[in-house]
């Protein structure tokens, strides 16, 4: 009995352990099906890449003048509206010239008054001047008597007396002239700076352009333009002919761009139409937006919109004849580099993985093998018999679609495209890999 109960132990033994091998090749044979991971693949060509750098910003014109008075006062005249065409000139806008031309009349009137009394003080001087000759020919005439002893010291002290005071008179008077000659001048620049403001109560333009904005209304006060303010925005002369798209490029990005890189601008009012531009203003400084750690710095760039690129769209039977308007949004690429025949792969090819080849024993770690464990290389899976085969690379520009390879691949080589999540962090070398179409691939991972 003993010997048909270990017999029959044995038997379940075998077949269980018949089951778990059978259990293992089915396994294996499932993985095998599979042959590794599932990923697609495209050849290393030679393109054309054009690196781009872009940007939101505002259309504005080139050239946009703030119009404001010189004098303060009440607008009591608006010759042009908002679309008007005007010429270097032209006369915009008239403010109340009543308390400045009072003001004029004044400054010449005063004017006039310090002319008299220069008139007065030349009269003095003539005055003066012949009593000083008297006074001189009395002073000789005694001196002489008095060296004679005709005369007594009393009599010719009194007449030297005379001729000195006759003298001094004679200075007084002449600094008397000047100064009604000075007060002339004073009073001509008083009665120049008075006809000025008086003319300038009649508001002219600048520049020939377009009236893009007027802030004010007839009856309105505006006050004139200081060294301590800018004055009372009127109204604004644009030359909508010449157009800017004035963009904001962050600091990363606007060491790349340079003065007339071509670019490529979208505007918002004009869908699927696009517009040629080159950059012609480079900010040094920065502006920064935002607080504390949220700050961020840009350049600001201003692009001028090639009137070739849009000549079929201008209005000629229209006032306004540019179709932008001040203020439109518009998205720019910037051209920062082109390269012609550059080796390249799709970007999401590309991967960063940590070098591991310095890596050393912890009790030998040092800080030259920390620094390798940290550094960060670049990589791409090629297609190595059903395998991953993972080869470092360099990469150089990159355009939206594909990225320059400058070492590591040679021109038809397959490397491995999808998908990323694969790319980035589930291959290793040497994995087992299946190559498959993109429709096939995306239609697994729907499943």
């Amino acid at each position: 009995m003993k010997f048909l109960k270990s017999r029959k132990n044995r038997i379940l033994v075998i077949a269980g352990a018949a089951v778990v091998i059978i259990l293992i090749i089915l396994a294996v044979n499932k993985g095998s099906d599979r042959s590794g991971t599932k990923v697609t693949a495209e050849k290393a060509e030679k393109r054309t890449i054009i690196e781009i750098v872009s940007a939101n910003g505002k259309i504005q014109p080139e050239k946009d003048i703030k119009i404001s008075p010189y004098i303060s006062g009440e607008v009591i005249e608006l010759f042009v509206k908002e679309g008007d065409q005007v010429k270097k000139g032209d006369v915009l806008a008239r403010i109340d010239p009543e308390i400045y031309r009072a003001n004029y009349d004044r400054m010449r009137a005063m004017l006039n008054s310090q002319k008299a009394a220069e008139a007065n003080a030349q009269a003095r001087v003539a005055q003066v001047e012949a009593q000083f000759r008297n006074a001189e020919l009395s002073f000789n005439r005694s001196k002489t008597l008095w060296e004679q002893n005709v005369i007594s010291d009393a009599e010719f002290d009194a007449a030297k007396s005379s001729y000195e005071v006759a003298n001094a008179e004679q200075d007084a008077a002449a600094q008397s002239l000047k100064s009604a000659q000075y007060s002339i001048e004073s009073a001509r620049a008083s009665l120049s700076e008075a006809e000025e403001n008086l003319v300038k109560t009649t508001v002219r333009s600048p520049s020939d352009g377009t009236v893009s904005k007027l802030n004010v209304e007839r009856g309105e006060r505006v006050t004139g333009a200081s060294q301590f303010s800018a004055g009372t925005e009127i109204m604004r002369i644009a030359n909508l002919e010449s157009m800017e798209v004035n963009v904001d490029v962050n600091e990363n990005d606007i060491v790349r761009v340079s003065l007339n890189d071509t670019c490529v601008i979208e505007v918002d009012a004009y869908l699927n139409r696009k517009f040629k531009g080159i950059v012609t203003e480079i900010a040094t400084s920065a502006s920064t937006l935002g607080v504390s750690a949220d700050q961020i710095t840009n350049f600001n760039v201003k692009i001028r919109i090639l009137q070739e690129s849009y000549q079929d769209m201008v209005d000629t039977t229209s006032n306004i004849r540019s179709p932008f308007r001040p203020g439109m949004s518009a998205t720019v690429d910037i051209q920062t580099e082109t390269v012609y025949n550059a080796l390249t792969v799709p970007i999401q090819a590309v991967t960063t993985r940590a070098d591991t080849t310095g890596l050393v024993k912890e009790e030998d770690a040092n800080i030259e093998v920390a620094a390798l464990r940290s550094e960060v290389k670049e990589y791409v899976f090629l297609v190595d018999n059903g395998k991953a085969l993972m080869t470092e690379v360099k990469t150089g520009v990159q355009d939206n679609t594909y990225i320059q390879i400058t070492e590591g691949l040679e021109e038809g080589q397959e490397v491995i495209t999808g998908p990323y999540r694969a790319i980035s962090r589930r291959l290793k070398n040497g994995d087992a890999i299946k190559v498959v179409d993109k429709k096939d691939l995306y239609a697994e991972e729907k499943k």
